[in-house]
């Protein structure tokens, strides 16, 4: 349950924002609020989810701060996000606890590190610094099943407490058309996310990081996005090249598995980058401080991983492969760890709150 006071903040703004509706473009928060005369839990959070945090009605509300109604639509839907992301996480003490965002993931991320460090010094010391080539290099300092049990463990428990997690969001933002899911809403959602669509403030660009529209926020978050997709895309084709083929890596700079992953950490490293830059020069008054904490530590690690994780390319021939080797798993390790708890959740409720403002939108095609 959402805290009564921040209910009541929230259902405050959308009360005001229905009345005004100088917003109405800008985003579809408000034709999605508009549909609405009054606003239950569920739709605060399901609006909440539905904002990009683009921060154009911010920038253009005759309301915002110093006005007397004090509307502050971003750092409120930012509020409901955080604690969206605590109430449906699993347990939920976890959640409270990377509420914290960079101090309790650098810890996490620290003692994986450490923890595959110790282990590799208890078992193979002679290995972490010797210089490994050809086939299944990476596993004379590590054996293959020391990294595939734990990835599978830990990525099985994340997929499952996300998996719970979308339900919860489902089942307490359900509405008369949230009971089915239909092909077109799907496709449109898809679509939204891959383009991004919402994220730009009406079509100017974010008020990002500050009152000026730009589409630079877009461009850092696209990024990562696709770089994130071409670095599992590169997995996933080195997993079938291993399990299928049975070749062993490292594998050739030219072949594609290396160059989609090289490509995707670029690309990464790049919009993450590019991202932080942006919150750093980024006004606070309408952000959320818990969200802001956790922006950054899900950006500095994401960061991490790929940085590691390219320089492991760079040097694996070298005597600091084993090394670099131990950091970047333990990088890894401190990513899935985090992810059901921490900013990257929010792929799966804006996705979701986006097939539900499609199949709104969709019923208001059908009766117009």
């Amino acid at each position: 349950m959402l805290d009564v006071r921040l209910l009541r903040e929230a259902d405050r703004h959308l009360t005001v924002c229905n009345a005004c509706r100088y917003c109405e473009g800008v985003c579809p928060v408000f034709p999605a609020l508009e549909r609405r005369r009054t606003f239950t839990e569920g739709d605060v959070i399901y609006l909440a989810n539905l904002c990009h945090d683009c921060r154009t009605c911010y920038e253009v509300c005759p309301f915002s701060p110093p006005h007397e109604l004090d509307i502050n639509v971003p750092k409120v839907m930012a509020q409901v996000r955080e604690r969206t992301y605590r109430q449906y996480s699993a347990p939920q003490f976890l959640g409270r606890a990377f509420a914290q965002g960079t101090r309790t993931v650098s810890i996490v991320t620290l003692a994986a590190i450490l923890a595959i460090l110790g282990v590799v010094v208890a078992t193979r010391s002679d290995r972490l610094v010797a210089s490994f080539t050809g086939p299944g290099a990476f596993y004379e300092v590590i054996p293959w099943l020391a990294m595939f049990v734990p990835a599978m463990a830990v990525s099985v428990y994340g997929l499952a407490v996300l998996g719970l997690g979308l339900v919860r969001f489902w089942r307490d933002t359900d509405g008369p058309l949230a009971a089915k899911l239909d092909p077109r809403s799907l496709a449109e959602a898809t679509a939204d996310v891959l383009g991004l669509r919402q994220m730009r403030g009406g079509g100017p660009g974010c008020a990002y990081p500050d009152e000026r529209p730009s589409h630079r926020r877009v461009v850092f978050h696209q990024a990562v996005f696709y770089g994130f997709l071409l670095t599992f895309l590169s997995t996933t084709l080195a997993a079938f090249a291993q399990e299928i083929l049975g070749i062993l890596p490292p594998y050739p700079v030219l072949s594609p598995i290396v160059l989609a992953g090289l490509v995707g950490g670029a690309l990464q490293v790049a919009g993450c980058l590019g991202l932080i830059a942006l919150k750093l020069r980024a006004t606070t008054v309408p952000a959320s401080l818990t969200m802001r904490q956790l922006d950054f530590a899900f950006l500095m690690l994401l960061l991490l991983v790929n940085l590691t994780g390219l320089a492991l390319l760079a040097f694996r021939e070298s005597t600091a492969m084993g090394l670099l080797l131990v950091v970047h798993l333990g990088a890894v390790a401190g990513l899935f760890i985090t992810m059901p708890y921490g900013k990257f959740v929010h792929v799966i409720y804006r996705y979701a709150a986006l097939v539900r403002n499609r199949q709104e939108e969709l019923a208001e095609r059908a009766v117009g």
